[in-house]
């Protein structure tokens, strides 16, 4: 999980809080959570920088996963990300009856724990004038033997990092111009931002060919005799390689598939 930081309309420290048009105005962050193992962006909630906005992008996460708990998290130091987690997957404990409460049957509020099974680790980048110095990573929940046996398991890296989801923010950075550093080319609008914004990334999993995911197809020619393999790369999509689709999908496919609930 990673936050990508933009602008509407003008920087934030000409925003004037006492100012009702100056609320949608300012820095914009999207809240991105990534598979890393098919670069498949599972969500992206936009707006200013806040624990609300990580809940409701993780509560949308916990639902396309059906209710499992995420192996191995990676994320910055952002605080918020270690509240959010336990009240995502929780481990509750039994609470005890609250004396003052006159029904039996309620019980008072008791704090959650992680779920066992979760394990979450933050990357820290120390930075000297504006150049990343040193890298160091450090596990919040979990143990160091949790944590490397689910890094032997996954097959997208070996180290704890948040490397895939930076480097596709520099693909959605190329993508959608408003969102370019140094650049007069931002949005004016928060609701054409968030559109725009939310347009690159889902059209990032059906429509964009991302070279690492290519896959390796030997062809068998020629007769019972004398055969020869022929080596072919398929180009696939994040979605494709999830499993979600089996081609690559162009953009007239995307904008006119049929949305449930919508009428034409």
């Amino acid at each position: 999980m990673d936050e990508k930081w933009s602008f509407v309309r003008k920087k934030q420290e000409r925003c004037d809080p006492q100012k009702q048009a100056d609320h949608t105005a300012g820095d914009c962050w999207d809240h991105v959570a990534m598979d890393a193992e098919h670069r498949l962006v599972l969500g992206v909630i936009s707006g200013k920088r806040s624990a609300t906005r990580i809940l409701t992008l993780l509560q949308q996460v916990k639902t396309q996963m059906g209710g499992r708990t995420p192996r191995l998290v990676s994320s910055d130091e952002f605080g918020s990300y270690e509240t959010v987690l336990k009240q995502v997957w929780p481990r509750r404990t039994v609470g005890r009856r609250d004396p003052r409460c006159k029904r039996r049957e309620r019980r008072c509020n008791v704090p959650t724990e992680p779920d066992p099974a979760l394990n979450y680790a933050t990357v820290c980048k120390q930075r000297k004038e504006g150049r990343v110095v040193s890298v160091t990573t450090k596990v919040v929940f979990g143990t160091e033997r949790s944590v490397a046996a689910a890094l032997r398991d996954s097959k997208a890296s070996r180290t704890i990092n948040t490397s895939f989801l930076e480097r596709h923010n520099g693909t959605d950075r190329h993508r959608n111009a408003r969102k370019a550093r140094r650049t007069y080319r931002f949005s004016k609008q928060w609701l054409v931002h968030e559109a725009v914004g939310r347009f690159t990334y889902y059209t990032y999993n059906f429509c964009w060919c991302v070279q690492t995911l290519a896959q390796r197809i030997i062809q068998q020619r020629g007769t019972r005799t004398n055969r020869k393999n022929r080596t072919k790369w398929e180009r696939r999509t994040p979605a494709m390689a999830a499993g979600l689709t089996d081609h690559v999908w162009s953009l007239d496919q995307w904008l006119s598939y049929p949305i449930a609930g919508l009428s034409s």
